[in-house]
């Protein structure tokens, strides 16, 4: 199939991390990209992509102008090729008898909640889906002390894949964790006393600024491949990780 015949893409959280590393990776390639952010819009692929890549301003917290505004943006695009599901954040590293309940609560609308609307309002594209993918973590399976909400709400993103794929047996569901990936969530973990309780977080550390961690860019071109081959290698609704392909 060539670039022409294959349907658009849909990417969240396009801005910044995985989803502009990503992002940049497909339309190097010919793609048509539909992407969001709640940030500004990524001048360089707005600039150089502009008259294949569509962006709008989202907020996936926002459970009421949020599906509106994604309406609008792309509601009128008959199939999609592939949804990455790839937005989210990672809320206060801590343990979970000093987990914020609220911060909790707006980690799941974020990495959880949001997904369903988007899910609702693309699935219903009147030529239908090809493929799902949603960005998962090891966190969603490792139980890890500090993850807290992220482990929770990843975990339920696993879930959700895994319930709409018995729904839409013609689209190919698949929950993914891409591995480490220096983005600007490791800032944040970076910054965490070496002397905290969280075994994960000095691994982490340990492993930026290596080739165990390497930066959006360079893990979009492992990763994009991989996600290529998901349809034909994993169970739709399965969970996978690159770092067991």
């Amino acid at each position: 199939m060539t670039t022409e015949e294959k349907g658009p893409i849909f990417l969240s959280g396009v801005s910044r991390g995985l989803g502009h590393g990503l992002a940049q990776w497909y339309l190097e390639r010919g793609r048509t990209l539909y992407g969001c952010s709640r940030s500004d819009p990524p001048s360089d692929l707005v600039e150089r992509y502009g008259d294949r890549f569509h962006w709008a301003a989202i907020d996936l917290s926002d459970e009421v102008e949020g599906p509106r505004a994604l309406q609008a943006f792309c509601g009128q695009v008959p199939s999609w090729d592939l949804l990455i599901l790839n937005a989210g954040v990672l809320g206060t590293i801590a343990d979970m008898r000093e987990a914020d309940l609220a911060e909790m609560r707006s980690t799941m609308e974020i990495n959880l909640w949001a997904n369903k609307w988007i899910l609702d309002e693309l699935l219903s594209a009147p030529d239908g889906v090809r493929q799902v993918v949603g960005i998962s973590s090891g966190a969603s399976v490792s139980g890890s002390r500090g993850w807290n909400g992220y482990s929770l709400s990843k975990a339920a993103l696993n879930m959700l894949i895994k319930l709409y794929a018995a729904e839409f047996p013609d689209t190919h569901f698949s929950a993914f964790a891409p591995g480490l990936i220096d983005t600007a969530m490791q800032e944040y973990i970076s910054s965490i006393e070496d002397d905290a309780p969280f075994s994960t977080v000095r691994r982490l550390k340990a492993a930026r600024g290596t080739a165990d961690m390497p930066d959006p860019g360079a893990a979009a071109e492992a990763i994009a491949p991989v996600l290529a081959q998901l349809p034909s290698s994993v169970q739709s609704g399965d969970y996978a990780d690159i770092r067991s392909m």
